[in-house]
C-alpha cells in the first residue's frame, strides 16, 4: 500500500505533503542516508526503489525494507532530534521527494487531521518492523524465508494458472541478506521446496505453487497486505 491510498493519507493531506517536497533525481547506488546521520527528513519515492539495511557487528548486512514507487520512509521523530539507525541505498534510478523535519512539523501543527494520519503511518511502519523481526527471530531461517516469499508475492506477485509468479531476478545472496542467513542456506532451502513442489524456478524466477505451505511454515497471522509486504 502506498501513501496516496486510503486509509493512510487523504488526497488533501497527501497534497499538503507534496507541497513541502523537494524533488531530487537519484541514481542507483546513491546513499540517501547512513547509520548515525541526522534523521531530520522524510523521503517519498516518486520513481525508483530504495533498500533499507542494517549492518551487524559481524559485518553482515540485513535488508529490512525494499521501498518502491509511492512509499514514504524515514526515521524522523517529530519535535525532537534523532539519528538514523539504518542505511538507505537507491537500487533503481528514479526521483525522490524530500521533506524537511521543520516543514513537516509546521504542517502537523497547522492541520490536525494530517497529524492523525501521520500517526497512523508511523504506527503502520512500526508494526511492519515488529512483524519482520518476529519472522526473523521466532521460526528459524526456514520460517523467515517462507515469510519473505509471502511478502514478495504480496508486493510483486502475478497470478499465473493458480500459482504466483515473482517477476524479480533476485539472487540468493540478496535473499540471504533479507532473512539473516547465508547464500548457501537459502540455496538449500529453495531446493528442498522445489523437490516438494512448493515452488518452481523458471529462468531464475520463482513461481509459488503452494502458498498455504509457506503460511503454515512461518505461522502466518494473515496480516493485511499493507503490513505483509516488502
Amino acid at each position: 500500500m502506498t501513501i496516496e491510498q486510503e486509509p493512510l493519507f487523504s488526497a488533501q493531506n497527501f497534497a499538503r505533503l507534496q507541497s513541502i517536497m523537494q524533488m531530487k533525481a537519484v541514481k542507483a547506488g546513491h546513499n540517501l542516508f547512513g547509520e548515525g546521520d541526522a534523521a531530520d527528513k522524510l523521503y517519498y519515492i516518486k520513481q525508483g526503489q530504495v533498500r533499507i539495511t542494517k549492518a551487524a557487528d559481524n559485518g553482515r548486512i540485513l535488508t529490512l525494507y525494499q521501498h518502491v514507487r509511492g512509499d514514504m520512509f524515514g526515521q524522523i521523530d517529530p519535535f525532537r532530534d534523532s539519528v538514523h539507525a539504518f542505511n538507505a541505498v537507491v537500487m533503481e534510478e528514479g526521483e525522490i521527494g524530500i521533506m524537511k523535519q521543520k516543514d513537516l512539523e509546521e504542517l502537523l501543527m497547522q492541520h490536525g487531521d494530517l497529524a492523525i494520519e501521520f500517526m497512523k503511518w508511523m504506527g503502520l511502519m512500526h508494526r511492519m518492523t515488529q512483524m519482520k523481526l518476529r519472522d526473523l527471530m521466532m521460526f528459524g531461517k526456514s520460517g523467515a524465508l517462507c515469510s519473505l516469499l509471502i511478502r514478495l508475492s504480496n508486493t510483486y506477485g502475478e497470478h499465473r494458472d493458480g500459482s504466483l509468479f515473482l517477476p524479480l531476478n533476485m539472487t540468493h545472496s540478496e535473499m540471504a541478506d533479507m532473512v539473516g542467513t547465508t547464500r548457501e542456506s537459502v540455496n538449500r532451502m529453495l531446493n528442498e521446496m522445489k523437490k516438494e513442489g512448493i515452488i518452481a524456478i523458471q529462468d531464475g524466477y520463482i513461481l509459488i505453487h503452494n502458498l498455504d505451505y509457506l503460511r503454515e511454515r512461518c505461522h502466518c497471522e494473515c496480516c493485511p497486505q499493507e503490513i505483509c509486504r516488502m
